[in-house]
């Protein structure tokens, strides 16, 4: 990767992203294949007046705990991982795969397991994000495997990932894009919360829901990068229809694909799935959470044109929307707790529309605003 690039990225993490400030402590949670940003990511926290703590694990140490591990540590929770969740003011997560099917024989019963062992940090993270005493940000690092997933050459792949976060030799100033994105989405945020029915319509969904009450988020580089995407927690009762994801969904490496969800009064009465069906039916039947919505979202990066088999580009496709199973964020105002929270992808640049209160807010990927 070049130079330039890794400044810039670690630029946008540090200084928009979370903001990093004197005297705040930072951990950051990597693998030994991201040195270069780790490098670029240390001299600025350091610069900023930070403390660096890096959680480095090995490329392929997740694949060996399920391959060795006793019941009792996969349900064992690292003690420095508790300390950075509970307690630092900054939380940094990169990942970067270099297998990224190294789980798809791991049976369903055993993935979950330590889903729930883990939760408690999940949980953390997102309780002390709503509540502003944690600034966290998820993100990844282009890796030969990411680039095969996107059916792409490496270089192609780091060039589309950089392009798509506004880290590239193009972008002058990133951290004033992302503050730029900000205002241009907040102009759409205004125009639809407050609302209360939201219908999206096309020839893969058919769904209504509530938002009466709820606080759209602006996805703008903050949590996650790339980036670009509001989002919200929809009424929790209030969702009724049924969808086709365009995409498949992808869940600890196991690749589902062609889900269709009915919902009634909010939770999923029936689901079926053309290839790993009984992954969906697992999850969806790990708590009474997961078959409840946690999160209703429009993508907004046009940058991420194509399906990368990457929840972190994907859910941000320019021209599609998405719905999480499980978990709500707490500060979108979402009720909905669960050990889970599934994103699934479906696209609306065809004959599609979202209508807020009986007025057209969204036709085939643009806003009518």
């Amino acid at each position: 990767m070049k130079d330039i690039r890794a400044r810039k990225f670690a630029q946008i993490m540090v200084d928009h992203s979370t903001r990093v400030r004197p005297g705040d402590r930072v951990a950051v949670t990597a693998t030994t294949a991201v040195e270069p940003i780790l490098l670029a990511l240390y001299e600025l926290i350091l610069e900023r007046g930070g403390y660096p703590h890096f959680l480095i694990d090995l490329p392929s140490q997740e694949e060996l705990l399920f391959a060795h591990a006793s019941n009792e540590q996969l349900e064992f929770v690292p003690l420095f991982h508790q300390s950075a969740f509970g307690e630092f003011d900054v939380l940094i997560k990169i990942r970067s795969e270099l297998n990224t099917r190294s789980l798809s024989s791991v049976p369903p019963k055993r993935l979950s397991h330590r889903q729930k062992a883990t939760a408690s940090l999940i949980k953390k993270q997102m309780q002390r994000g709503a509540e502003g005493s944690l600034r966290w940000l998820s993100t990844q690092y282009p890796t030969p495997a990411y680039a095969m997933e996107a059916d792409m050459g490496f270089e192609e792949y780091s060039d589309f990932f950089f392009r798509a976060c506004h880290a590239d030799e193009d972008t002058p100033d990133p951290v004033a894009h992302w503050q730029g994105i900000e205002r241009e989405q907040k102009h759409i945020i205004d125009a639809i919360q407050g609302h209360n029915q939201v219908t999206v319509r096309g020839p893969n969904a058919d769904l209504n829901l509530s938002i009466l009450g709820r606080k759209f988020n602006n996805a703008c580089g903050q949590r996650n990068l790339p980036d670009g995407e509001i989002f919200t927690g929809p009424v929790e009762n209030s969702v009724n229809g049924w969808v086709r994801f365009s995409y498949p969904a992808i869940y600890q490496g196991r690749v589902v694909e062609g889900i269709e969800l009915k919902f009634v009064d909010g939770r999923v009465i029936e689901a079926s799935a053309t290839k790993n069906q009984d992954v969906l039916l697992n999850m969806l039947d790990i708590d009474a959470g997961a078959r409840y919505v946690g999160e209703f979202a429009i993508g907004t990066n046009f940058e991420i044109n194509r399906f990368t088999h990457s929840i972190l580009l994907d859910e941000k496709i320019g021209g599609s929307f998405h719905m999480a199973l499980g978990a709500g964020y707490p500060e979108t105002g979402s009720l909905n707790k669960s050990l889970i929270h599934w994103d699934m992808i479906c696209d609306l640049r065809q004959d599609s529309e979202i209508i807020v209160d009986g007025e057209t807010f969204y036709r085939n990927g643009e806003f009518m605003i």
